[in-house]
């Protein structure tokens, strides 16, 4: 009897598949059809701080009155929140799976706020989803690890739900960075986070947005930090996500040392029927290969246990064309 079960920031999962945050969870009806295709967690569109702001901004862009300021951005700030929150109950009225909140601002005392009355709707954890692109030429790194762990620390200590820390991969030592949210009470994190992608259109010489899904050349870069920091860091669940697109994206990632692995892009393309194919050749993968549990197989190939670790290694780059015209 295969057995699917995992365990992720203390959850307990039937499977690994969580359906990642995005447009697509923003709905508890379509909620409800993810945990019917056999999901085993759902993590709900993010709550963006940023995009509360902008709403503010944009009412008072035209207003004759600058001493409204307040009111509107509070106005504003209550009527999206108390949005997120009847998603929550609506959501986990209609679902018996695990569903995972997910907050993206950039101020702490903010995040504290936000958690609170999360954790109080309902929701069985909370997703970070913390994100800072520096441009400054005088930027102090440690200063950006800083506020990541303050926000960690502060929320930690106001709700006693699962925390789990999504982190986008432009830090130069992501292992150290993961030890430190575990240290500061880190339950799990997620790599990574899929930044907006920009491109250039030349006919009209304009930014223009970029490819909006991943695609399987991503799975590299997740593949890798998850293979390391599961082998470094023991004690604290990875959620591999960005380029994962297929149950063998699915397997790789198990091997490398994740607890779980989320889909967005693929749900975007194929529906959520994606799903249901997963887990059944994931299942048809385990019993040919005579494994019963996740737990078999999870993290064989990470950097601890892997016969060749170098092959995590930037440097393997240069080995491996080393011998080739």
């Amino acid at each position: 009897m295969i057995d699917l079960k995992t365990e992720y920031a203390g959850l307990k999962l039937r499977n690994p598949l969580i359906a990642g945050s995005s447009g697509l969870t923003n709905n508890p009806e379509r909620n409800k059809e993810f945990e019917k295709a056999g999901v085993g967690a759902i993590v709900l569109k993010s709550l963006f701080e940023e995009q509360i702001e902008m709403q503010s901004s944009n009412l008072l862009k035209d207003s004759d009155y600058p001493e409204a300021s307040d009111y509107v951005q509070e106005y504003v700030k209550v009527n999206q929140v108390n949005e997120y929150l009847e998603l929550i109950k609506k959501t986990k009225a209609l679902c018996t799976i695990p569903i995972i909140a997910s907050i993206n601002c950039y101020k702490a005392d903010n995040w504290i706020d936000f958690a609170r009355q999360i954790e109080l709707a309902g929701a069985d954890a909370l997703e970070l989803n913390v994100f800072y692109l520096e441009t400054s030429l005088t930027h102090d790194y440690y200063k950006m690890q800083t506020t990541y762990v303050n926000i960690v620390r502060k929320v930690k200590e106001t709700v006693r739900i699962p925390i789990i820390i999504k982190i986008g991969k432009n830090f130069t030592n992501i292992p150290a960075l993961v030890n430190t949210l575990k240290v500061n009470g880190a339950d799990a994190v997620v790599l990574f986070n899929r930044y907006y992608q920009p491109d250039i259109d030349i006919n009209t010489m304009q930014i223009v947005s970029g490819n909006v899904f991943s695609n399987h050349s991503d799975l590299s870069d997740t593949l890798r930090w998850t293979g390391i920091v599961s082998g470094q860091i023991p004690g604290i669940n990875i959620a591999a996500s960005t380029g994962v697109h297929d149950w063998e994206d699915v397997i790789k990632c198990l091997l490398a040392g994740a607890s779980t692995v989320q889909l967005t892009s693929a749900l975007y393309t194929h529906g959520s029927e994606i799903i249901s194919q997963i887990l059944t050749c994931i299942e048809e993968w385990m019993h040919q290969s005579r494994i019963k549990t996740i737990e078999e197989f999870r993290g064989k190939l990470n950097y601890k246990n892997s016969s060749d670790p170098s092959r995590y290694e930037r440097a393997q780059f240069m080995k491996y064309f080393s011998n080739r015209d």
